[in-house]
C-alpha cells in the first residue's frame, strides 16, 4: 500500500496511453509541480460523478481503479499554467480517499498486477491486424507526433497492448471504457474489444 495524490478526471488513462493535459488549478499545479521536481508519478482516475473542475456546490466520486501517470513531457507557456503529457504505467486499486481542505485528493492504494505478455490468439488476430491497418494509415498522413493519436513503440502482438489502443481509440463512455481498463484479463479484454469493433462493422 502506498499514499498517492489522484486526479481525477472524466476521461480513462490506460497503461501505455499517452494522456496530454492543461493544468492550471492551484491543487493540482503544486502536485505536478512537485511530482515534476522529485520525478515521481500520481494517480489518474475517472470520475463517477462530479466535475473536473473544483465547484463548491459539488462533490466528486471516484471510480475504484485507476492508473498511475508519468510525466514524459512538460512546458510552462505562461505562469499558472502547465502543459504535460503523460504516459500511462501501473493500474492501482483505491482502498481508500480523502479530500484535502485546499482540494487535492490523496489516496491509499495498492498496485495491481500488470497484464501478462500474452500473444494474440488466432481467434483475435483481425482485432491486431486492423489496429496495423490504422497505425499504417496514420503514418501515411505524416501528422506530427503531438497529433499522433497512437505511439511507438507499436506492440500489435501483445494481447494487452492491442486491446488498450482500441480502447483509447473507440468511442465508448467513460464507464464502459473503466470497465475495460479495470479487467484483469487482457485476451477477455481483447474479446470484449472485438465484439465492439464486429458490432459497428470495423472488422473485416
Amino acid at each position: 500500500m502506498s499514499a498517492i495524490p489522484l486526479f481525477p478526471l472524466n476521461t480513462v488513462l490506460f497503461p501505455d496511453g499517452h494522456l496530454p493535459l492543461q493544468v492550471f488549478e492551484v491543487r493540482y499545479l503544486d502536485m505536478i509541480k512537485k511530482c515534476i521536481a522529485r520525478s515521481e508519478e500520481f494517480g489518474v482516475v475517472a470520475l463517477a460523478s462530479g466535475s473536473e473542475t473544483q465547484r463548491p456546490e459539488q462533490h466528486e466520486v471516484l471510480t475504484p481503479i485507476g492508473t498511475m501517470a508519468r510525466i514524459a513531457d512538460w512546458s510552462a507557456p505562461v505562469s499558472g499554467l502547465l502543459h504535460i503529457t503523460c504516459v500511462g504505467t501501473n493500474r492501482f486499486r483505491i482502498l481508500s480517499s480523502e479530500q484535502l481542505k485546499h482540494g487535492l485528493w490523496m489516496g491509499e492504494v495498492e498496485m495491481l498486477e500488470p497484464d501478462m505478455a500474452l500473444s494474440v490468439p488466432a481467434e483475435q488476430q483481425d482485432v491486431a491486424n486492423a489496429l496495423g491497418a490504422v497505425i499504417r494509415s496514420l503514418q501515411k498522413r505524416q501528422l506530427p507526433p503531438a497529433q499522433m493519436p497512437l505511439l511507438p513503440p507499436y506492440k500489435l502482438d501483445d494481447c494487452g497492448w492491442v486491446a488498450n489502443r482500441w480502447c483509447e481509440l473507440l468511442r465508448l463512455g467513460v464507464p464502459q471504457k473503466q470497465l475495460l481498463m479495470a479487467q484483469l484479463n487482457p485476451v477477455l479484454r481483447l474479446e470484449l474489444v472485438q465484439d465492439v469493433l464486429s458490432e459497428n462493422g470495423l472488422l473485416s
